[in-house]
């Protein structure tokens, strides 16, 4: 087994099969990597070696991007994914923050940087001609270095969902073994082909996506993801594996349903944060095989689900995963329900995800000292996730850390009550927050995006029918809108949401009476 992707991808510059498609052109490995090995020679030639040779890269998935990443491996330096829909100072911190000396753009998210201090960090358009002449002409290649398994290959920033975005560094060992892993789960091979629609400056992009199409030569077919177009994508390109994270899932199932959706060549689709039902309803309309995981973007912890995994449950943990109470720093007592199915002993049950082992592959964020300790106490990777588990071991989400609610005295997370939601199958889309009490504590909100209409009262007798759902976790508010913020990988941005308070956005505001369990309409404030 390969210990880098460098030696993997050297292996593969002599492979004449299909590496790539886009659009209506294809390339071998042979032609995808010696465009990758030019580029890496080019780039290295700029750099100060001095300094650390990381590139960022401001590009959409593209054949560009692909490249970027495959000469990053080669040429022995790091390739630093840029998030393409960060805007203004944010963008330009992350940029300094990652130490680009160079920063690879296209011609569509090039004027992103105009007027921006990028640390002093080089503006390259790989789409320029004296860009693509100095490739054209670049000297053989030279690796900046021979890497270790423990050398990163790409850095790459968290999504923000509960704050700001984080450099984690993703070393050639961990790709190799997350590639080699999941090519063997779903039996790929150099016949397959892997639709790369989801952000390639993402984990889940990198991890579950393009390391798995280098580790069994697959072809790879990168594209913007669109609910409207997968369908028709899969079909144009024979695609066989997807992977996914976040919404994907829901957001295709809300287009028009059509009796032909099975006849495709989808084998797989790999990924996380799908719920249940979606999982359920994706392999039924397009007659593939899905399965959902649980992962961190800094790979430190690992969930993933079994045969025989209850409802509700995202798995069972890989070795040294457990819930645990970041005050005591003890671990929590396992979950009680009551016969209804309801949590029990919330207070008790309900902690925080950790790696009791370590901290896995994370080497820590990237000039981020602080926030490094925050993930690193105890001699233990804490990951931000709420969770509990059952006596069989089964963990289940309770959401993340700011995720917790007082009601009435009452902690509650929302995990459960969003699951409780997703239920009803006029919601497509749910997010459960917290809103100050105009006394003391909390009150709970929620958001919607429906598949098809639903009133007030529906919502009442829903909840009413709920038999594990506590009276103190029936929303106070209920916002129907369109859609919700998201971030680039699909993830619900709850901190605009509760910054937002008591509002509907652009939609809907429901209200239910206090103490009791009418909801009506009332006018946005």
């Amino acid at each position: 087994m390969f210990e880098t992707i460098q030696q993997l991808l050297r292996s593969r510059m002599d492979d004449d099969t299909v590496a790539m498609r886009y659009d209506d052109r294809s390339w071998t490995w042979r032609e995808h990597l010696g465009e990758a090995a030019a580029e890496a020679s080019a780039l290295i030639a700029l750099t100060d070696p001095s300094r650390p040779m990381h590139v960022g890269a401001l590009l959409g998935n593209s054949p560009a991007m692909l490249r970027s990443m495959a000469a990053a491996a080669l040429g022995g330096y790091v390739l630093c994914g840029i998030n393409t829909t960060r805007r203004g100072q944010g963008l330009a911190g992350d940029i300094r923050r990652a130490d680009c000396q160079l920063v690879l753009v296209d011609g569509e998210h090039k004027p992103l940087l105009d007027g921006l201090d990028l640390g002093g960090a080089t503006v390259l358009d790989v789409e320029a001609p004296t860009y693509l002449e100095a490739v054209a002409s670049a000297e053989p290649l030279v690796p900046h270095r021979e890497v270790e398994g423990v050398d990163p290959v790409v850095m790459l920033f968290t999504s923000g969902t509960s704050g700001d975005p984080k450099a984690v560094r993703f070393a050639h060992a961990m790709g190799v073994l997350c590639g080699a892993s999941l090519a063997e789960r779903f039996a790929l091979t150099p016949d397959d082909v892997c639709y790369l629609s989801m952000p390639l400056f993402h984990s889940n992009g990198v991890a579950a996506g393009w390391t798995v199409a280098i580790a069994c030569g697959a072809t790879m077919v990168p594209a913007k993801f669109s609910p409207s177009r997968f369908l028709s994508d899969i079909r144009r390109y024979g695609a066989t594996y997807m992977n996914y994270v976040g919404k994907p899932l829901a957001l295709v199932l809300a287009t028009p349903e059509s009796p032909d959706d099975a006849d495709n060549t989808l084998r797989a689709a790999f990924g996380n944060e799908a719920t249940e039902r979606d999982i359920d309803e994706f392999a039924k309309r397009f007659d593939c095989r899905v399965v959902d995981s649980f992962g961190s973007s800094e790979f430190a912890v690992v969930v993933m689900r079994e045969d025989g995994c209850p409802p509700g449950s995202i798995g069972k943990g890989y070795p040294g995963v457990s819930v645990y109470h970041s005050d005591s720093v003890t671990e929590c007592a396992t979950a009680v329900f009551d016969d209804h199915g309801a949590l029990a002993n919330p207070d008790e049950a309900i902690g925080e995800l950790v790696n009791t082992y370590g901290v896995g592959g994370f080497t820590g964020y990237y000039n981020d000292p602080v926030a490094t300790d925050e993930r690193m106490r105890h001699g233990m990777y804490w990951s931000g996730d709420l969770a509990y588990k059952d006596t069989d071991g089964w963990i289940f989400l309770a959401g993340r850390t700011a995720d917790w609610m007082r009601v009435d005295g009452e902690n509650l997370a929302a995990g459960p009550v969003e699951r409780i939601l997703q239920r009803l199958p006029a919601v497509r889309l749910v997010a459960v927050y917290a809103i100050p009490d105009e006394h003391v504590g909390d009150q709970v909100m929620a958001a919607l995006v429906l598949n098809e209409p639903l009133t007030p009262d529906d919502l009442t007798k829903f909840l009413d029918a709920q038999p594990d759902l506590s009276p103190k976790a029936w929303p106070r508010y209920v916002r129907i809108n369109a859609d919700l913020p998201q971030t680039a990988t699909n993830k619900i941005l709850k901190r605009e949401l509760i910054a937002q308070g008591v509002t509907a956005g652009d939609g809907e505001l429901w209200e239910r009476e206090p103490r009791g369990r009418t909801y009506s309409a009332i006018s946005v404030r």
